[in-house]
């Protein structure tokens, strides 16, 4: 127990929480909410404990989208005005109409070969959509990362990663910004004009920026206008209060944020980035992986 304390102690020391006060609970009873993004005015993201795309407008929390044995892990919207859905569980990428009617998922890529637990999405500015697919969790080295071609091809653009998970375009689009969660790090590409990448290189590894602190799983990562990337941390270890970790296009440490929730995986910028919306979880040992949704200033 003595070590556990000190852990957390040592960890809250590298934290700047953000103070309760200024912490808004948008939720109070999300089921593992996970890859939100803020769209026409709404916050839509995703409950994979429930199997719901949610919306909310800034009164209520909606079902927008319910699929059983989907397991969703993010939304994001299409340059059609439809949207698409990460289906861990069926290895498949949902499609939604925009008024949140079912479309023929895809369920491969265009050389025919099936996802294996597809998990988030980062638009370009193109009208593409990068995704990734986790692989198999533990040692598999067997992760990959996908283009959606605004004509809908999907195209392998990475493979032989390690557990893949949240990425995101810098604001250039130059860059694409990867998580390998069962390395720890982030890795980064050069994207080519057609949207393939290349140059593949370790952008950052999170224990390096706290060498005496519990170990640390990345997850989530958005980019915002000024080119800083916020990390969420995966739910996997109680060892320290999670948080998200901010960091320069040099990776180096800017500032940290948390809310009152064990674990943070993903996040969302509100309107012009003044607030971020926090996917959390208090439950993170079995189902129903109970959680919150929260608005939290953006300093």
């Amino acid at each position: 127990m003595k070590s556990v304390i000190l852990a957390y102690a040592l960890a809250a020391a590298l934290t700047a929480p953000a103070f309760a006060a200024d912490v808004k609970v948008v939720n109070p009873d999300a089921y593992f909410p996970e890859g939100p993004i803020w769209h026409d005015g709404k916050l839509f993201y995703v409950e994979y404990g429930r199997n719901t795309v949610m919306t909310w407008d800034g009164n209520k929390n909606e079902v927008f989208w319910r699929q059983d044995g989907c397991g969703p892990s993010a939304v994001v919207p299409t340059a059609s005005g439809e949207f698409l859905v990460t289906c861990y569980d069926s290895n498949t990428i949902g499609h939604i109409s925009a008024d949140g009617k079912t479309l023929p998922p895809y369920d491969k890529d265009s050389d025919g070969n099936p996802f294996i637990g597809p998990n988030d999405f980062a638009p370009d500015r193109k009208g593409g959509i990068y995704f990734t697919g986790s692989g198999h969790e533990g040692p598999a080295i067997d992760a990959s990362a996908y283009y959606l071609t605004k004509d809908g091809k999907v195209i392998k653009v990475a493979a032989n990663l390690h557990n893949a998970n949240g990425l995101a375009v810098s604001n250039d689009g130059k860059l694409l910004y990867l998580i390998e969660t069962e390395d720890n790090r982030l890795i980064e590409f050069d994207i080519k004009p057609d949207g393939t990448l290349s140059n593949r290189r370790v952008f950052l590894r999170l224990d390096d920026l706290f060498p005496n602190a519990p170990h640390i799983w990345p997850d989530g990562v958005k980019i915002d206008a000024k080119g800083e990337l916020y990390i969420g941390q995966s739910p996997r270890s109680l060892d320290a209060p999670g948080k998200i970790i901010v960091v320069d296009g040099d990776a180096k440490l800017l500032r940290t944020i948390a809310v009152p929730s064990v674990s943070m995986p993903n996040l969302a910028f509100g309107p012009e980035e003044k607030v971020i919306y926090v996917m959390a979880l208090d439950q993170i040992d079995k189902a129903p992986w109970h959680g919150k949704v929260y608005e939290v200033p953006n300093p």
